[in-house]
């Protein structure tokens, strides 16, 4: 999966999936979209090549010729930074979470209704540019004086979330591509 996300930290979209995982059980068709992006999330963030078939010669082995084994994957893996647990993860989406709880639900309800109408009749290419557009208007609309106070960064995130989760709990089978443009959303507004 391209996320197109360079300027995030590399477990934001874990944390974001996390995030898009809580409560997400009263809706079925929302936790099948849910669970078909954790498989395909942990397939492209799987940087520890767990999945190195078991018949694979061991490194360090004897060759007939006298040469010893070389799996490069070995040494790859030993470069990597390893991922975070699930209960880290957890924490920090639940931290997000907690921030996302006191958003007033009137402006987020308006902003996600919005933000359906613009998906439902525009291309996948564009939907960045809605999602950016709805976080935008937002943040210029005001917020309370307790998300101010907050880094800018951790706002846009609580915001982009939210409206993300809002809009897929609404219309599941836009998480795929809203996911996505959410990771690029999420990387532009957070430069700024």
């Amino acid at each position: 999966m391209d996320n197109g996300d360079e300027g995030l930290d590399p477990i934001t979209p874990l944390v974001f999936l996390s995030f898009l995982q809580h409560q997400s059980g009263r809706n079925e068709e929302l936790t099948s979209e849910l669970d078909a992006l954790a498989r395909q999330l942990k397939l492209t963030t799987d940087i520890n090549c767990n999945g190195v078939d078991g018949d694979a010669e061991e490194d360090g082995e004897l060759q007939t010729d006298g040469h010893l084994c070389y799996n490069p994957r070995d040494h790859v893996r030993d470069l990597q930074p390893a991922w975070p647990d699930e209960d880290v993860l957890r924490n920090v989406a639940a931290g997000l979470i907690e921030i996302a709880d006191q958003l007033e639900n009137r402006m987020v309800a308006q902003a996600a209704e919005n933000l359906i109408n613009k998906l439902q009749g525009s291309p996948l290419q564009h939907w960045q540019t809605h999602l950016s557009a709805e976080v935008d208007r937002m943040l210029k609309a005001g917020l309370d004086p307790w998300l101010e106070q907050l880094p800018h960064e951790r706002v846009v995130l609580v915001l982009t979330m939210t409206l993300v989760k809002r809009a897929c709990e609404h219309m599941p089978r836009l998480l795929q591509g809203l996911f996505s443009s959410a990771l690029q959303c999420m990387a532009t507004l957070t430069a700024r």
